[in-house]
């Protein structure tokens, strides 16, 4: 593994933060390394609710502006990486007790307008019964709200972020531990480990962010003395994914009884994601998986509102992540602001360290042009913002969009499956040509391991998104994991790891082509 010794940023974590800033220095010209001690995405930016959003609820707690800015960049996103981020319709069904009409429609009309000019439709009333916004309701919710945000895949949105960092120069490296460092003659001396092979590397580097997410304590501890004065508070949030509840694309957002919200969200076809739940834990291990309770919860919290009774034996797959939050001191998880803090420190020597607490992956764009901004006293003369405007690989799919795209897709591939087409189309946009190359028939892809996932996909994500293990390409690159079965899985796995032709995947390329 080729690891520069030499650079202007070393940014530890690989979730959507770290990615966001990498791609952010890299494109103004900065010389990048990247490290991430496991897969990308593989802890809290692979476990949201996949939602661009401004975050309705946080206007109770008066975070106009992290609302705002999170609605702002609602639009960007939409408009920069099209082929994964898509408009999404939200019911909301008014019940009698909980929070008032009134407050929601007030709500609501700050919401449409906090974030300036929006391409989506604003919101209204609605009658439920008789409208396809009921179909998914008991008939006793009569009325209810309809507001706009989008949906997003936010592991591909990571993936893409890190495409485009090493298409502008960085240097990524996946399952790559960050050891520690220590600042000597105005560099930092940090010491790197493949965890795949053993080797270490040694990266001097002027500047160090440390965008390690709910290990963000940890790293700073290594740095000699702790260079993070800020606290962090670790909430776990988990999600059930449980078959199909209703027909249509819109989403449902529901009360349980003490307020909180709940989503229900139409997922990969041919099934309904539900969550969040906000659990503090004391450490990162706490929070690995979803407690039985959590399960019990948002089950009983969304059979208040569907005709039919969501158990846990439904349960299709879980999964679980901690929000690494900045401690504001509040005592209920629901109440910590997920507005992000930068905290920077260049120990008196010039040589400095930036340590990023919470964010939302709505606003990681606009976070990582905040760590620029605080880093601008060490960055010199450097081309200014950018990211808004360039849009992320595989987003320009032509006339027609995602439509269109697929079209075309089906004309030039006519004897591939169109649903495959389809598939491709939602996670590369117009990457998906790079995918199929010379694909003629089902036989040139190769091997089907289930769930629409076939050989030749597995070997472009192993040569061109770093994936390494089944886990990696099943739950994060695509989600064909939920559309397979256990031995179907354990295929790609030996696969991935068996046959010494196989191992020739394990080292995949750094650029983004």
């Amino acid at each position: 593994m080729q690891v520069p010794t030499e650079v202007d940023l070393l940014v530890v974590g690989g979730g959507i933060n770290g990615a966001g800033i990498a791609r952010d220095a890299a494109g103004r010209g900065l010389s990048v390394v990247l490290c991430e001690q496991d897969d990308f995405a593989g802890a809290t930016s692979s476990a949201s609710t996949k939602l661009i959003h401004g975050g309705l609820r946080y206007l109770e707690y008066y975070e106009f502006r992290l609302v705002a800015e999170a609605l702002a960049e609602r639009e960007v996103l939409l408009s920069i990486a099209p082929h994964i981020a898509h408009p999404l319709r939200f019911v909301m069904p008014y019940v009698q007790g909980l929070r008032p009409a009134w407050m929601i429609r007030l709500g609501l009309f700050l919401y449409d307008r906090l974030g300036g000019r929006s391409t989506l439709p604003k919101s209204s009333g609605v009658r439920l019964p008789g409208s396809p916004y009921g179909a998914g309701l008991k008939p006793e919710f009569r009325k209810g709200f309809v507001y706009s945000d989008a949906r997003v895949d936010d592991a591909r949105l990571v993936i893409l972020n890190l495409r485009s960092a090493a298409a502008h120069g960085a240097r990524i490296l996946p399952r790559t531990r960050f050891c520690g460092a220590e600042r000597v003659d105005g560099r930092w001396h940090a010491r790197l480990e493949d965890r795949r092979s053993g080797e270490r590397h040694e990266v001097r580097a002027r500047m160090l962010v440390n965008a390690a997410g709910p290990w963000v304590t940890q790293v700073a501890d290594t740095l000699g003395r702790n260079a993070s004065p800020a606290k962090v508070r670790l909430v776990k949030g988990s999600h059930i994914v449980v078959p199909r509840l209703y027909e249509g694309e819109h989403a449902y957002i529901v009360q349980d009884a003490g307020k909180r919200i709940i989503f229900m969200i139409p997922y990969e076809h041919e099934f309904t994601l539900i969550g969040t739940t906000d659990v503090a834990v004391d450490a990162v291990g706490d929070g690995a998986r979803i407690s039985r309770d959590e399960i019990d919860y948002l089950c009983t919290s969304v059979s208040r509102y569907t005709p039919h009774k969501v158990t846990p034996d439904m349960v299709a797959w879980s999964y679980s992540g901690v929000r690494p939050l900045y401690d504001n001191g509040k005592g209920d998880p629901s109440a910590v602001t997920r507005d992000y803090t930068l905290v920077l420190d260049d120990g008196g020597q010039s040589v400095p360290q930036l340590s990023i607490f919470g964010g939302k992956i709505t606003t990681y764009r606009r976070l990582a042009e905040a760590a620029l901004d605080k880093l601008q006293p060490w960055l010199g003369e450097r081309r200014g913002k950018w990211t808004g405007t360039e849009a992320l690989p595989g987003a320009d799919m032509g006339a027609g969009g995602a439509a269109g795209l697929q079209a075309r897709l089906g004309e030039r591939y006519p004897q591939l499956p169109a649903t495959l087409l389809a598939d491709l189309v939602r996670r590369y946009g117009s990457l998906a040509y790079d995918v199929l190359g010379d694909s003629k028939e089902p036989g040139d892809l190769g091997r089907h391991f289930g769930g629409g996932l076939y050989e030749r996909e597995v070997r472009y994500l192993v040569e061109h998104e770093w994936a390494y293990e089944a886990d990696d390409i099943l739950w994060r690159r695509t989600k064909t994991g939920l559309h397979m079965n256990a031995e179907q899985r354990a295929a790609l796995s030996d696969f991935l790891s068996g046959a010494p032709e196989q191992q020739a995947l394990a080292e995949p390329a750094n650029m983004a082509g």
